[in-house]
């Protein structure tokens, strides 16, 4: 076992003081820089909301140009990106702890790993006000958003927020002040967050389960750099595996003008041929392409499940919108149960009965379209080819973090471990895409995730080695490089990563991987 005083101090530490340093308020600059763009500081109200006195000093202080969304949002379906002149930062009421890195700004399913964190250094205020946040972003943004940023406004992320009411819930009970009025205010919200997940667009063809989906077009503006340059290796990657008539491509041409192309348009040269001089030239022989607008609605929808980039729904996730997947289904059957949960304790009985029939009828569909029986996991389903995947990923572990797998199902589960777990920790999938949220590369999240599902039916073996083998990789990398990342390779037990698939960076900081590293510490400390 663990030397539960002294091996991990320095970074535990560490994690504590990172708190305050990725703390970001309005009245502070740094919250207001975006590296992901690199535009102007622009901070935007919500087009009803009355300009707040706290910030009227800002365009002096903080050189910050206030300005209002040009149209009010109450579905995510509301919005017209191409109405917003530029990017900025969408106003939020409470200060918010950042991933770090190039991620400044709150985030989705980061901050529930990030407020589990919190609670375990006794931060409840500043862990509250980041809900209160989302409580926020449904009145006035339409939606739990993928992030406050303007260019987040059609997407939402993983739906994370009854965990996150539950955990804030608990800190107040195990300090003896149980606010019932503040978790009646949290179901009411619970609920319509969940009612966007449970119906059209969100709906995975006729198989009655969920989907990722973005209400935008297009390419995305979130990309470091020139995001063409992303693009145009796409293309370049479907062109040299798929040919020019992949599925993702269109060919310029009279039955395709450019003026039906939603993105950006790359010419590929067919061929060389050798001047007079013997110097290679250019032919004419240019074939002009373009990604097609379906790539580009599975491109953003795989920026709301999270996991971008994988190879996990199709090249480069580019049918992202075409799956009922495992991850998200688990998260809505929680989220359910939850609601139930909460229903009870407010005194709602005849509701908590319907969410556990909805929650019920969601894990048939999940056993009818998800799992796979021979081979003992789970799978995405692709309502659009009715066909299911064969993609071995970490998500299957999530129908065990949430209790919707049969003890028989999760002991096949266990049974295939080994194909996931690495010296570091489990891998996101058994396939080297070269793709940050692939093989051979683990993820804070996914280790909590599948160490508390092994816990839940009786694996603690196993739950204790993989998160003591993640912890001390943690620990070996900090002492190297004095900092917490946001990935890892765990077949070497690595902060170096060599991806050419999608984003290269590893960012720095890191929100979710210092809360995991709390929680994940502080399980194994006190049993």
């Amino acid at each position: 076992m663990l030397d539960k005083h002294t091996y991990f101090n320095d970074t535990r530490s560490f994690v504590t003081k990172s708190w305050d340093s990725l703390t970001r308020t309005l009245t502070r600059s740094e919250t207001y820089g975006d590296p992901k763009t690199d535009d102007e500081p622009i901070l935007y109200l919500p087009a009803e909301m009355p300009e707040p006195a706290a910030i009227r000093d800002l365009q002096l202080r903080c050189r910050v140009d206030v300005r209002r969304l040009p149209e009010l949002v109450a579905i995510p379906g509301d919005v017209h990106l191409n109405k917003i002149e530029n990017e900025g930062l969408l106003y939020l009421e409470h200060p918010y702890v950042v991933p770090g890195g190039q991620f400044n700004e709150m985030y989705g399913w980061d901050s529930y790993f990030i407020i589990l964190g919190l609670l375990r250094d006794n931060r409840i205020g500043l862990a509250k006000g980041m809900v209160e946040n989302f409580f926020f972003e449904l009145d006035h943004y339409g939606s739990v958003l993928n992030a406050n940023r303007t260019y987040y406004l059609t997407r939402s992320q993983p739906p994370f927020l009854t965990s996150m009411i539950l955990a804030l819930f608990a800190a107040d009970k195990s300090s003896g002040d149980l606010d019932h009025a503040w978790l009646a205010r949290g179901y009411a919200y619970a609920q319509r967050d969940y009612e966007q997940w449970a119906n059209s667009p969100h709906l995975a063809g006729d198989t009655g389960l969920s989907r990722y989906f973005d209400h935008g077009d297009g390419p995305v503006p979130e990309i470091m750099g020139n995001p063409k340059n992303y693009y145009r290796g796409v293309a370049h990657f479907f062109l040299l595996h798929e040919g020019e008539d992949a599925c993702c491509l269109i060919r310029l041409n009279n039955h395709n003008p450019a003026a039906a192309v939603t993105g950006p348009i790359f010419p590929f040269f067919g061929h060389e041929t050798k001047a007079a001089d013997g110097h290679p030239e250019k032919v004419e022989d240019v074939h002009h392409l373009a990604l097609t607008a379906d790539f580009y609605k599975g491109d953003r929808s795989m920026r709301e499940s999270g996991f971008d980039v994988s190879f996990r729904f199709g090249s480069f996730s580019g049918q992202t919108h075409h799956f009922a997947p495992v991850c998200l289904n688990s998260l809505l059957y929680k989220t359910e149960l939850d609601l139930a949960e909460i229903s009870k304790i407010l005194g709602k009985p005849d509701q908590a009965e319907e969410w556990k029939k909805k929650a019920a009828a969601r894990q048939q569909l999940m056993n009818k379209y998800l799992w796979n029986q021979d081979c003992g996991l789970y799978f995405d389903y692709n309502a659009v080819t009715n066909t299911l995947s064969t993609y071995e990923y970490a998500a299957t572990f999530y129908p065990l973090w949430v209790g919707a797998a049969s003890p028989e199902q999760a002991a096949a589960v266990v049974k295939n471990l080994a194909k996931f777990e690495q010296p570091g920790g489990i891998a996101m999938s058994t396939r080297e895409s070269e793709a940050q949220w692939d093989f051979p590369y683990g993820w804070a999240p996914i280790q909590l995730l599948v160490v508390e599902g092994l816990r839940r039916y009786g694996y603690r073996v196993e739950a204790d080695r993989i998160a003591e083998n993640f912890l001390t990789m943690v620990v070996q990398n900090y002492e190297k490089d004095h900092t917490i990342r946001e990935k890892y390779n765990v077949v070497t037990r690595s902060s170096a990563t060599r991806i050419r698939v999608g984003y290269s960076q590893n960012e720095i900081g890191f929100g979710w991987t210092n809360g995991v590293f709390s929680e994940l510490l502080a399980q194994l400390q006190n049993q």
